[in-house]
């Protein structure tokens, strides 16, 4: 059963493409969900993809940074926190304190709150509708839970195929994530290569365990 994260789940809609044409809702399902596996590999393939992020839910939190992914590696660069996964381990930074936590790349406990947001792609109900040069693609929750998403709605550039935003409704407010300079290929290995020198100094935490 595949599962993935919050923030990985919306990143996996950013580039699919649906047909313009009517179509009753479970032609129209069955379609995102074929295309869902395409963009899938598009987006965590073996030529990775790369992108910039901009998030402000309002008196809460605000961010904006980087990420790159390919396959099970992954790294994002933010003002205060960024971290390289290999595909074997996870180095996670946190600058203002000067720490490097080193986990599992698969470890939940990496990201605490991220891992309350996990769901089984199985358990979405895909809907989409054409606006004006975009296609709108929305996955509802089927039987979502009280602190849990609701949907999440991506906002697809028709030619490009290019995300331009993702909106998160959770049940007490919602957030939009701006996205831009979204790139697909040519990602190296060496960008999930954790540069230990940058980092001299800094306290580390080791928290892997054996499974």
């Amino acid at each position: 059963m595949k599962k993935i994260r919050l923030f990985l789940f919306a990143f996996l809609l950013l580039a699919v493409a649906l047909p313009s044409s009517a179509k009753t809702d479970a032609q129209n399902a069955r379609e995102a969900k074929a295309l869902f596996d395409k963009v899938y590999n598009l987006v965590f393939g073996p030529s990775g993809s790369s992108l910039q992020y901009d998030v402000n839910i309002i008196g809460i939190y605000k961010t904006q940074g980087t990420i790159i992914y390919k396959g099970e590696k992954l790294q994002y660069q933010e003002k205060r926190y960024c971290a390289w996964e290999d595909g074997v381990t996870a180095y996670m930074v946190d600058k203002q304190k000067k720490l490097v936590k080193v986990y599992r790349f698969d470890d939940d406990e990496k990201d605490e709150y991220l891992s309350k947001f996990k769901y089984d792609i199985n358990n979405f109900d895909f809907s989409y509708r054409v606006v004006g040069d975009n296609y709108e693609i929305t996955a509802k929750v089927r039987g979502a839970k009280f602190f849990g998403i609701r949907s999440v709605t991506a906002l697809v550039n028709r030619k490009t195929l290019h995300p331009l935003s993702l909106k998160i409704k959770l049940a007490m407010f919602s957030t939009t994530v701006k996205i831009s300079n979204f790139k697909a290929g040519g990602i190296s290995d060496s960008a999930f290569k954790f540069p230990r020198s940058r980092f001299a100094g800094y306290k580390y935490e080791e928290h892997r365990k054996d499974k």
